[in-house]
């Protein structure tokens, strides 16, 4: 049998996604083909991109991500390229030597070993070697953002990161000569920042990955006298720099990725030797475990954990149909709202996420009552056992009183490219290429059609500016409400291009500061309640609930409840789907392209209008007796 990197990490995620997985594809004694590795590797690159989408995301949560990979998906695959492409550019410039990269899989520089009867395989995005180092660089489409942020500070001091930057590679403040932590941060904080790069199921998922690489190629060497080398090796991990702002030049209509104003790079790279050299012993245990879980296949249930990568991109594909399959769709005891800290039990040990379920607390109803203590966990189990709604009437109309009209009911549809496309963007910026705005100029007075604006690029050209004057055309700066599920989405992308396009920043800016959310109204928005004369205790809690949210405020959850709207006959059924069709422009006829361009106005058309229609129904709820 064949070890892939992927197959390998997979298969000592836990005691029985092996046996599962070879239960499934009946392969425990067949080699792998070139095909089924160059598959893996695609549904592991269009995982990466679909998070990477959402990885610097400001809408929260609930975002519609598809659950299945789409076969329309694989049209992202050709931006994954492009970031290889330019990680391999940029090699050139940084390293010296000789560099072996190719986009088909098979051209790539390939280490292997066999142990026990197994075969283990790994191919190189890029390998460079000069006269004294060997260079091991793994490309991942994801953004240095979330690494830079591992930071700290001595009290009332600026925050210093644990890496340093020198000439575009980042090293761990550990790692250079003569660099005192103290001087930055106390040492115990830049320890416990730096250990969350050694988690192989949150931050340091990509440092285990290019670990198990390591483990692969030193026991290739080992075995293969012809690889023997005196050479250092480094392992790098190549990412799109947050920081990059791209300066609008094209050659053929393609974007060059110049160096920016700022000096910043599109790539740039991690120096992660050390960090994989101390997972070493991590990997040779789980390369341990993985023989033993070959050998006894042994299917039996095990406990859920951090492995499981519940409701993550990277979810267990086994997770909904086997492992997680007893947690019901609706009203879990993972359903309470907020409820990250869990509950404390009878003896004072905590007990959260999964905790519960493994316990045999699986519905919502199954948690003891005294362990909740928080009003909202309250309120929810009432509403679930007295099968009526929740509703706050007094604190929903002093929020009702806060619109003020014409409400403009805005929804974005946003392209989050990796690499930037147009003058002032960074990699994964979420750049509009659709609005849809509903006006409402009183209360419940605003038709579905005559009411209704729409702007949809019709190309992959740069249209922003005609969508900001789209926009302005129809929305007032100087009075209204900007209206929105998830206002911090729109509002982050009017400030972007406010910010890009000077000259409609003054207008743009005061659209602004009209933002105002509709889970404000449903939910609650404690800061708002408490201005407004409410304790706090009162001002946390939501204004409406009821047992069909299963403890989610998100559109598609509280749209049923108000409407019989449904999104399941759309040619176009959420985000995700409207992203994919926006990246097919280039390759759709003209028949097929006039229909996804309808398609495309409906779906979105329909978001600002279930706003209306919620906004509507919450109204006459406080008018009910």
């Amino acid at each position: 049998m064949t070890i892939s990197k992927t197959t390998f990490i997979n298969y000592t995620r836990c005691p029985r996604y092996c046996s599962l997985d070879n239960i499934k594809k009946e392969r425990l004694n067949a080699d792998i083909t070139y095909k089924e590795y160059q598959d893996e590797e695609k549904f592991d690159k269009l995982l990466e991109l679909i998070s990477g989408m959402y990885d610097e995301d400001e809408e929260g949560n609930d975002i519609d991500l598809i659950d299945k990979i789409d076969p329309q998906l694989e049209a992202m695959l050709d931006y994954y390229k492009q970031v290889e492409i330019e990680t391999a550019k940029i090699v050139k410039k940084t390293f010296k030597g000789n560099s072996i990269f190719a986009i088909d899989t098979k051209d790539q520089k390939c280490f292997t070993f066999t142990k026990n009867g197994l075969k283990y395989l790994c191919y190189l995005d890029i390998y460079n070697e000069n006269d004294t180092d060997i260079n091991i660089i793994e490309v991942k489409a994801t953004t240095s953002n979330k690494y830079m942020k591992l930071s700290s500070s001595h009290p009332n001091q600026p925050r210093h990161s644990i890496w340093t930057r020198i000439n575009n590679i980042n090293y761990l403040k550990d790692e250079l000569e003569n660099c005192n932590i103290e001087d930055y941060m106390p040492l115990k904080k830049y320890q416990d920042q730096r250990s969350k790069l050694l988690n192989r199921y949150k931050l340091g998922k990509y440092i285990y990955d290019i670990a198990v690489q390591r483990y692969f190629i030193e026991n290739a060497i080992a075995q293969n006298k012809e690889l023997t080398t005196n050479k250092k090796i480094n392992y790098y991990l190549a990412v799109l720099n947050h920081e990059y702002i791209f300066d609008g030049t094209y050659e053929n209509n393609k974007p060059i990725y110049n160096t920016d104003d700022n000096g910043n790079e599109l790539i740039t790279f991690f120096n992660v030797t050390k960090l994989v050299e101390e997972l070493h012993n991590v990997v040779a245990t789980d390369d341990k475990l993985l023989e033993e879980y070959l050998t006894t296949l042994d299917a039996s249930p095990c406990k859920l954990g951090p492995y499981c990568e519940y409701k993550t991109k990277n979810q267990c594909k086994f997770f909904n149909t086997i492992c997680g399959s007893m947690i019901p769709k609706k009203n879990s005891s993972l359903n309470y709202i907020k409820n990250g800290q869990g509950f404390v039990k009878e003896d004072g040990t905590r007990i959260k996420g999964l905790e519960l379920i493994n316990e045999g607390y699986i519905n919502m109803l199954d948690i003891p009552e005294n362990w909740i203590t928080r009003k909202t966990h309250h309120l929810q189990r009432d509403a679930l056992i007295k099968e009526t709604p929740y509703i706050n009437k007094e604190k929903l109309k002093l929020g009702l009183e806060q619109l003020e009209y014409p409400i403009y009911h805005l929804d974005f549809e946003t392209f989050p490219c990796p690499v930037p496309r147009f003058k002032g963007e960074w990699p994964y910026i979420q750049s509009p290429f659709e609005f849809s705005l509903h006006i409402e100029n009183a209360p419940g007075i605003c038709d579905n059609d005559k009411d209704n604006f729409v702007f949809l690029a019709k190309t992959h050209e740069d249209e922003r500016e005609e969508l900001i004057k789209a926009m302005l055309k129809y929305m007032d700066p100087n009075k209204g409400t900007l209206f929105a599920q998830n206002v911090a989405f729109e509002k982050g992308r009017i400030k972007e291009l406010a910010s890009i396009f000077p000259k409609y920043k003054e207008d743009l800016l005061k659209l602004y500061e009209r933002g105002f959310d509709l889970l404000w109204l449903v939910d609650t928005n404690s800061k708002m309640y408490e201005e407004l004369g409410y304790e706090e205790e009162d001002a946390k809690v939501f204004n409406f609930y009821d047992k069909r949210l299963s403890g989610s405020f998100s559109i598609k959850k509280t749209l049923p409840v108000f409407s019989d709207l449904s999104y399941a006959n759309l040619d176009v059924k959420n985000g995700t789907e409207a992203i994919v069709e926006y990246a097919n422009y280039p390759k759709m006829s003209k028949e097929e392209f006039n229909f996804k361009y309808q398609a495309l106005i409906t779906y979105c058309k329909q978001d600002t209008w279930a706003m209306v229609v919620i906004l509507e129904a919450l109204r006459k709820l406080i008018k009910e007796k």
